[in-house]
């Protein structure tokens, strides 16, 4: 099956708006906590900052988890200080003793230290205590061209990590790290998913937003075998794009959190992420962050109708 997302004109951003503006009418009183286990970066443009923006226009309420602190502008990366594993598996165990926890969005974890922590700290929660709707955004390098995760790391990541997610959301160039295929359009994605469930992923959304098509194809297990869905979308020419792949994977987290089914979850992250882009403004010299509370504009702007 294959779904196609309006562009980005101001006419088909309007529609996009409404859509995610209904979903989010329909959540709970009482938000669900999402924990977020992720870096920071200064720009609050990707990492921890960003992904408490996207739960909360989720209607969820964030929790953190910091594993590294970055020195970032819009303009790159220019370095990692993972912190130290102790103190990310304290945090952990102090908030999951604490609050009840509908999903979890792992994102940059920077060393291999932090990649065994974590993967420790949820083996350790099985049965009961397992927590639920674990998405992996498996980053490995930032779009500049820095490193967030070191050789070992990422061997620990492949061992350890993937098979405790119940989905993980590679982009193109992950997963060809994460399975050492080359993936460059539909079919090679379709190689690679075939390896990363042979690896243990139960399910997975590789993304291709830097392809010439925006592609992004789920491929996820059932009683039947295999099951794959694509998702297509006109290419975005916009500058607006820092933080897409954080803020697409924790969008999949609430949704996942709200109960719905992964194939809606994946359609609602990438509505949510096309019309993110659109209504970015630039923000300093480099590339821009995607504008993840859009949606308040769009209140204020229906709160305020046929008023003078």
């Amino acid at each position: 099956m294959q779904y196609r997302c309006r562009g980005t004109s101001p006419q088909n951003w309007q529609t996009l708006s409404i859509i995610c503006l209904s979903v989010s009418e329909t959540m709970s009183d009482k938000p669900l906590v999402v924990l977020t286990i992720a870096g920071f970066d200064p720009s609050c443009g990707a990492g921890v900052t960003a992904d408490i923006k996207t739960i909360a226009a989720h209607g969820c309420y964030g929790i953190a988890c910091i594993t590294a602190l970055t020195v970032q502008s819009t303009t790159g990366v220019r370095r990692v200080e993972a912190v130290d594993p102790v103190l990310v598996t304290d945090t952990l165990e102090e908030i999951a003793a604490d609050i009840s926890i509908a999903a979890v969005h792992i994102g940059m974890l920077g060393n291999a230290k932090v990649v065994k922590a974590v993967a420790e700290f949820l083996s350790r929660r099985s049965g009961k205590n397992k927590l639920p709707n674990l998405v992996l955004d498996p980053i490995v390098k930032s779009s500049s061209g820095a490193d967030l995760l070191d050789a070992s790391g990422i061997k620990l990541l492949i061992e350890k990590l993937i098979p405790l997610a119940d989905v993980i959301t590679p982009n193109a160039d992950e997963a060809a790290v994460l399975t050492g295929l080359k993936v460059t359009d539909l079919e090679e994605m379709r190689a690679a998913a075939a390896r990363l469930h042979r690896l243990g992923t139960a399910a997975m959304v590789i993304t291709g937003g830097h392809l010439e098509k925006a592609t992004d194809l789920l491929s996820f297990t059932t009683k039947r075998g295999f099951e794959q869905e694509v998702f297509k979308a006109e290419r975005q020419r916009s500058n607006c794009t820092h933080g897409t792949g954080c803020a697409f994977a924790t969008a999949i987290a609430c949704h996942l959190a709200l109960d719905r089914g992964l194939p809606e979850a994946v359609l609602l992250a990438k509505t949510y992420i096309i019309a993110a882009i659109a209504a970015g403004h630039p923000l300093g010299r480099g590339t821009s962050p995607v504008h993840h509370l859009y949606r308040m504009n769009e209140q204020r702007r229906a709160a305020g109708s046929g008023s003078k």
